[in-house]
């Protein structure tokens, strides 16, 4: 009796095998990522790139400009960090309490009212021919003209563009005018036309890998720390 040839694997056992190996490569390279904190290296590259593009587009263009990091809300546990620019029409400040700030920007209710315009308040009513503003409505088409020209919107360009990052990232903001690192809600990083940022520190993390990004004031500089650094004390 004669032997029988071996069989060889049949096109369905072979992409099989190929998947197999396909989920086990990933599975390692997505293993390996999150032991060395690729993605946050990346991340705070990125963001460094777009910090230091920023402060140039503050500086050439006159407007202030400012860097919003969306970060997870307290009870959120997969929210994924994500940032974006914006620019002001003018030259505007930024508010001295940086907390106040971020709690009315984080307050949806606060923020809805404050840009609610009463229409039937007679201060904004259309002037007629025959009758001069008041005083009132003088001091309230100034008021309206200081808010308009402080208004922020989205900005972008090559180099600043909105990123978000994978929900194993997180990013923790301090500005100097700040009492407590933001890690949750909104945090703003300024940018003036005159030349000159914030005194700034953000973390970006990823397992047990920090990358500390620091942020010099007066020349927009930044620079990347592969470690965990603690807030400066002012």
């Amino acid at each position: 009796m004669t032997a029988r040839a071996p069989r060889g694997m049949t096109l369905i056992e072979l992409t099989v095998a190929l998947g197999i190996i396909v989920v086990l490569f990933a599975a390692v390279v997505f293993g390996v990522g999150a032991l060395t904190g690729a993605k946050a290296k990346e991340a705070a590259s990125e963001m460094a790139g777009t910090i230091r593009a920023l402060y140039d587009s503050a500086a050439l263009s006159g407007r202030t400009c400012r860097l919003v990091f969306e970060l997870p809300q307290e009870r959120e546990e997969d929210g994924a960090v994500s940032w974006r620019a914006e620019c002001a029409k003018g030259g505007v400040t930024a508010g001295a309490k940086r907390d106040d700030e971020l709690r009315a920007a984080n307050d949806v209710d606060r923020r809805r009212g404050r840009n609610k315009v009463d229409e039937d308040d007679a201060r904004f009513r259309p002037l007629t021919d025959d009758r001069q503003p008041t005083v009132q409505e003088l001091q309230a088409r100034e008021q309206a003209r200081v808010e308009e020209a402080a208004k922020f919107s989205s900005f972008s360009s090559d180099d600043v563009v909105e990123h978000q990052l994978p929900s194993n990232v997180t990013v923790e903001v301090w500005t100097q005018k700040q009492r407590q690192t933001v890690k949750h809600g909104t945090a703003y990083l300024y940018f003036f036309p005159q030349g000159y940022t914030e005194r700034a520190q953000v973390w970006v993390r990823q397992g047990s890998n920090t990358w500390t990004l620091t942020i010099s004031p007066l020349t927009g500089k930044t620079v990347i720390h592969a470690e965990d650094l603690e807030v400066p004390r002012t």
